[in-house]
């Protein structure tokens, strides 16, 4: 059986070079916490990695939205699953990878620096942040990209200093799930049914999603519960899915200079070749012809 380390449809993926690297550790600031690899894998068939006691220089994020994988660690395997996350401490022997049958799509990273091991601690088991209705993963995701984003525009030191503030955020996101999830829903006013069943479809952005799935997040029937969608939206629960799958779409087009295959697996599209005539459809342009029109 292949086992691959990288090579995915649709991957993103930022090394910091071994000088930036050496810079930041001489930063007071920086070395506190620093990114060193960054990355996106969907739909990562055969993926595995095994790194000796030795290897394992970083501790290492890998968070899970589709799909399933497994990791090992002190002759423990556990099994993940989507919405979980886990992270493997620095200095331990250990191995994962994806579901030969499902295979995970996943957001990582690698981190280091003198507060890691703090936003490591009692996270090294398979961790859910399922969806709910005072959830905030969208809120993460978009973090997570915005760290990315600012590591790819190059290695200022305000762009590190930027990534090392950003990850305090995204980690403490996700060491203190409850606050984080609380400290929106007590600003917030009372959702009714279809309005948590939009939260939960954006929640699920980069996920395949079914109308018995957002029906049973709901709580009624499919039936009953596209009748009350309909009414409110105007829409049926799938098609209204699927404009703010192109609603994302088109941001990624307008403010990053991702691949069409790339856009298509952060939303939730397999086929490129299907996410573009379904793009097309609704915007009247493919994706290359809407991203080289005038705006604004």
């Amino acid at each position: 059986m292949a086992k691959l380390k990288s090579g995915f449809l649709g991957e993103r993926a930022i090394i910091l070079p071994a000088q930036i690297i050496a810079d930041i550790k001489k930063d007071a600031f920086s070395n506190l916490l620093y990114i060193t690899d960054i990355g996106y894998y969907p739909k990562a068939g055969f993926h595995h990695r095994s790194r000796t006691r030795e290897e394992a220089e970083q501790y290492i994020l890998i968070y899970c939205i589709d799909g399933a994988g497994w990791f090992e660690m002190d002759d423990v395997k556990f099994k993940v699953q989507p919405n979980h996350f886990f992270i493997l401490p620095k200095g331990h022997a250990h191995s994962y990878g994806s579901s030969t049958k499902n295979p995970w799509t996943i957001y990582w990273l690698h981190f280091d620096g003198e507060k890691a091991g703090f936003f490591s601690e009692g996270l090294d088991r398979p961790t859910p942040v399922n969806p709910a209705r005072n959830s905030r993963i969208e809120d993460r995701l978009d973090l997570f990209e915005e760290i990315f984003a600012t590591l790819k525009n190059g290695y200022s030191k305000e762009n590190i200093d930027y990534s090392t503030s950003s990850l305090f955020h995204f980690l403490g996101s996700l060491k203190f799930l409850g606050t984080y999830r609380d400290s929106l829903s007590a600003r917030g006013g009372k959702n009714d049914l279809v309005d948590d069943a939009i939260h939960f479809m954006r929640e699920n952005i980069h996920r395949k999603l079914s109308l018995k799935e957002i029906a049973d997040f709901s709580g009624v029937s499919a039936s009953h519960f596209s009748a009350l969608f309909h009414k409110k939206t105007g829409h049926s629960p799938l098609n209204y899915l699927s404009q703010l799958k192109i609603q994302l779409a088109c941001h990624y087009l307008d403010f990053s200079d991702m691949k069409v295959n790339q856009i298509s697996a952060l939303t939730g599209f397999d086929d490129p070749f299907y996410f573009s005539r379904i793009f097309t459809k609704m915007m009247g342009a493919s994706p290359s012809e809407y991203r080289s029109k005038k705006k604004g």
